[in-house]
Order: structure tokens, then sequence, then C-alpha cells
């Protein structure tokens, strides 16, 4: 299958959370519609709604990741590397500090971390990367 990053991108500019554009798109990997997939991630945007937490697209890597392993330990694991790689990008998981609130300094474009967390996912799946 070939990469789904620039459709996880469209999903988000037009109207998606972070969470939601990377859900809806690999939502045949979760094994759930799409619409299904997108209620699950409603409060995972904008940093677990709040901007305090995890990026959202990060969050909506993890639920596709545990619905596909239906395995705690592997599901874990990816995630562990899927965050690593994220970070070593972007210099940062959580939303807030992503932004630049504090910093005034915005690290990462929220398009870019979707892009960046649909890259990532898509080698955790194995799925064919342009």
């Amino acid at each position: 299958m070939e990469s789904r990053i620039e459709k996880a991108v469209e999903r988000k500019v037009k109207g998606y959370n972070c969470a939601q554009a990377i859900a809806c798109t690999y939502c045949d990997y979760a094994g759930m519609d799409e619409e299904t997939i997108k209620n699950v991630t409603n409060a995972f945007g904008v940093g677990m709604g709040c901007m305090e937490g995890t990026c959202g697209s990060l969050v909506g890597a993890g639920v596709v990741l545990g619905l596909n392993r239906k395995d705690k330990v592997q599901s874990m694991k990816d995630m562990r590397t899927i965050m690593e790689k994220f970070k070593a990008r972007n210099g940062s998981t959580i939303c807030k500090e992503l932004k630049g609130v504090a910093t005034h300094q915005v690290l990462r474009p929220c398009n870019d971390c979707v892009a960046d967390a649909a890259e990532f996912l898509e080698e955790q799946l194995n799925i064919k990367t342009k």
C-alpha cells in the first residue's frame, strides 16, 4: 500500500483535529470505520484538549497501533519508537511546547506534526512510504 501522509495532512487542513487526521487516515488498519474512529479521537486534539498533553497526532497513531496490534507489549514498543523519532525530529512531543506557547517560537506547525506522526506510524505498520 502506498503512503497516506498527504491524505492525513489534507484531513487536518479540512478541519479534523490532529488525532482524527491520523486515526481516520489509517482506520482500516485499526479495523474501524472512519466515523467511529473519528468520534473515538474527538477529545484528543490540541494536546488532549488543553495543549498540556501529548500531540494529538501521536495519540491518533497510538489508537491505530493498539487496535491494529491487539497486543499491549507490542503496541507500547511501537509507540515508544514513534515517540522517540518524533521527539528527535521536533524537540518535543507536548502540544504547547511544539506550538511555542511559553517561548513564542513554534517548534513544528500542526500539519507537519501530522505528517511526521503519519510517517512514523507507516514505518511501524510497514506501509510503503514515498
